[in-house]
């Protein structure tokens, strides 16, 4: 407390970097929320504020956020449905009232005092994700949370009442308001988890995934694969979701409606081509694997992205038979080939020649890679 534009103030850490320390992990951001002030108190002594819909302000120098306790008041469907209220009368426990989990819902003081009027801790011990009250079913961001958390903390049972709340949630079309950017942030960070499986399971548990995901196709063997690359060295959120998607026909569909990236829309439309090429390269001959596998690699835009065919190509071997090392020998040589030095002679010739000349460098390059 050192600091001169806290002093005076009452301010604790909360939610998850106090779980995080209390579970000895590495926490990320901290949020600070402060106790008995107003917005003119907070600007006046150098807050900047950035809140839109309720008073969060971050500290001048080290940017951390810190937000004056609030409660809320239902008032219409969905997760912005709600009338807030941060006045300088609103306890420290009023705040924590309205967090989502148990585990989420403790604070320390800057001391190191640790705050847990709602029994975080017991859950943290029991290893249990218990939601914190009836508000709970306020906000349907929430199940989505709840399913991400699940996915982090695979460890961790989820309280039986709180699957059942979640059930009437959706039952009251609550699940329907969700927006299509809320949907995507805690799909994609929960693909990016530890065990994502239980995300997904987690979802239809509850009945959500065809409300927040309709038309995905998901099942058990999916589940494995998805939690076997999550422990894979170099991962990728365009990687992990084409993986996801490799089972859902109308995945192109599902992309447009959850808003992903391109990237990961592109990856998930590629994977299961590729999937399809590694199969039927099992049956290639000698002499069509140079011409086959390099058009493949025209098509897919390998030559210019070989980064991406080959994440696409190491996932596509955790699923089907695929003869990877001719496929990323085949590859190496086909962009061994210069085709700026072969097109400057030619240039004279027009588009079509040079572009028959590379290609014909190119096969003839994989032909070499493939026949030593």
């Amino acid at each position: 407390m050192s600091d001169s534009i806290l002093a005076g103030l009452q301010v604790y850490v909360v939610g998850g970097a106090v779980r995080d320390e209390l579970l000895g992990r590495l926490a990320g951001d901290r949020d600070w929320v402060v106790v008995g002030s107003t917005p003119d108190d907070m600007v006046e002594r150098g807050f900047i504020p950035v809140g839109a819909d309720f008073p969060v302000f971050l500290h001048p120098q080290t940017k951390e956020e810190y937000a004056l306790a609030r409660t809320e008041r239902k008032s219409g469907k969905g997760y912005r449905g709600f009338t807030f209220y941060a006045g300088a009368d609103v306890s420290l426990e009023d705040d924590l009232k309205r967090r989502d989990l148990t585990v989420n819902a403790m604070a320390k003081t800057p001391d190191g005092d640790l705050i847990d009027p709602l029994g975080g801790v017991q859950d943290l011990r029991r290893k249990i994700l218990r939601h914190v009250g009836p508000a709970f079913e306020e906000d349907p961001v929430r199940i989505l949370r709840l399913a991400r958390f699940a996915a982090r903390f695979f460890e961790f049972e989820i309280a039986p009442e709180t699957i059942g709340l979640c059930r009437r949630m959706v039952e009251l079309g609550e699940a329907d308001a969700l927006v299509p950017e809320r949907v995507w942030q805690e799909v994609s960070r929960g693909l990016m988890s530890e065990q994502p499986s239980r995300m997904f399971e987690v979802l239809l548990q509850c009945d959500a995934l065809r409300v927040v995901m309709p038309g995905y196709v998901y099942n058990a063997e999916l589940g494995s694969h998805l939690d076997a690359a999550a422990t894979w060295g170099e991962r990728t959120l365009p990687g992990m979701y084409a993986l996801c998607m490799h089972q859902t026909p109308e995945r192109a569909q599902l992309a447009k409606r959850l808003r992903a990236s391109s990237d990961c829309a592109q990856w998930a439309e590629l994977l299961p081509a590729i999937e399809l090429a590694c199969q039927d390269s099992n049956q290639w001959g000698p002499n069509e694997w140079p011409d086959q596998s390099l058009t493949f690699l025209e098509k897919t835009d390998a030559i210019r992205r070989p980064e991406r065919l080959q994440a696409l190509l190491n996932i596509a071997s955790h699923l089907v038979q695929c003869p990877l090392d001719r496929w990323q020998a085949a590859l190496q040589a086909a962009r061994s080939i210069d085709a700026g030095a072969i097109a400057k002679p030619l240039q004279d010739k027009g588009a079509q020649v040079i572009s028959a000349a590379v290609r014909q460098a190119r096969l003839e390059s994989v032909e070499r890679a493939l026949e030593s």
